[in-house]
């Protein structure tokens, strides 16, 4: 095998493989991308058995051929590489080597046969449709900061995409929770996805779908089965498994009767938030909303480091309440605010709050209130 490609090329498809190879692993093969090289173009394909990513690029290809070679080591050398380089690669299978060229620089790196190298098996996806990349962006990025990192609880270790009835007939949903803050995104139901079975998409395949999100014009062809998903762009395909348990009844979950209606600025809410939790102690983090007409009073006391107060000056015209919320779990969920108001529905100070963007239904989040 023997091919040229520029530099620049050849470090955005390494650094796609490289970023799904796990750091420590027992089989040497998974710690190497599988290099494969055909006609005009070369693929670079990595996996961890439960994501698989190919990634496939132009290249001048003068000798087919395939290899696999250390992921992380590769990737940190074109990284290292000067800016607009010609790259030339070539397999030595005899020597069990592949040599790496780019103007004096010249590595001889171990390879391992591409025949241990283990591929996906494909599956029969029974739901294929096509959605902007946009879309799928503000659907996953809106819902993930509320995954659950808990090991025990593993069904809640992603996020439940599914159809789902709202208000205006079905929708597409990623729904994440970790029972103390839920995240429900709805976004308009793609053509030919009304039959899809709903699927626990894992946080790091969630991660790694990020990446092909970046450019707003590209349509992303979604395909999924009962065990797989797969994301894919005319360069790269990412397919990974799902997780295999049962995402709970989120809806009971989400407060129906909450009347008491707070508005307020989502970023000045955000950085008063911010400011009063600087001396909360780190553990609980506790901040206290303190609730009257039109305004509203955030304090953090904390007697091993002292106290902090903010006042907001906010649409409330309900009876006075007083409510405590981990600072960290009400940051991030009005850093999901893209609108100028951020709209706090209330029951009492010991109920789930429902926060939505303004008047928009289609991203509401929740949050658990805690004892101050």
């Amino acid at each position: 095998m023997k091919f040229s490609i520029e530099r620049g090329a050849l470090l955005k498809a390494v650094s796609q493989a490289q970023s799904v190879v796990e750091r420590r692993n027992t089989i040497p093969i998974l710690a190497n991308v599988l290099i494969e090289a055909e006609g005009e173009q070369v693929q670079f394909r990595a996996t961890d058995l439960d994501i698989e990513v190919v990634d496939k690029t132009l290249a001048q290809v003068e000798r087919a051929g395939s290899t696999t070679v250390s992921a992380m080591t590769l990737h940190e050398i074109v990284r290292k590489l000067p800016d607009g380089a010609l790259v030339s690669l070539t397999a030595d299978s005899a020597a069990g080597r592949l040599t790496v060229e780019a103007g004096r620089s010249n590595f001889s790196l171990a390879t391992l046969p591409r025949e241990d190298f283990p591929v996906m098996a494909s599956s029969d996806y029974q739901t294929n449709f096509s959605v902007a990349a946009a879309v799928l962006r503000r659907l996953f990025d809106k819902s993930k900061f509320a995954i659950s990192t808990e090991e025990t609880r593993y069904y809640l270790n992603g996020v439940y995409m599914h159809v789902a009835e709202s208000d205006g007939g079905k929708v597409l949903r990623c729904v994440a929770t970790d029972g103390h803050r839920l995240a429900r995104i709805d976004a308009d139901l793609p053509e030919g996805a009304g039959d899809m079975p709903g699927v626990i998409v894992p946080r790091k395949t969630v991660g790694e779908m990020r990446k092909l999100l970046e450019d707003d014009e590209l349509m992303i062809a979604v395909s999924v089965s009962e065990t797989k998903v797969r994301f894919a762009t005319p360069d790269v395909t990412l397919t990974s498994k799902v997780i295999d348990g049962t995402f709970p009844d989120y809806t009971r979950v989400i407060p129906q009767g909450n009347t008491r209606r707070l508005e307020v600025d989502a970023a000045e809410f955000a950085r008063a938030v911010d400011r009063v939790a600087t001396v909360s102690s780190e553990r609980s983090r506790a901040v206290k909303l303190q609730l009257e007409e039109d305004r509203l009073i955030l304090s953090v006391n904390a007697p091993d480091s002292g106290a902090a107060e903010e006042e907001l000056a906010v649409a409330y015209s309900d009876e006075s309440l007083e409510i405590g919320f981990n600072a960290k779990y009400l940051l991030e969920i009005s850093s999901q605010v893209d609108r100028e108001n951020a709209v706090f529905m209330f029951n009492s100070a010991g109920d789930p709050t429902l926060m939505r963007e303004g008047n928009d239904q289609s991203a509401i989040y929740v949050v658990m209130p805690m004892r101050v």
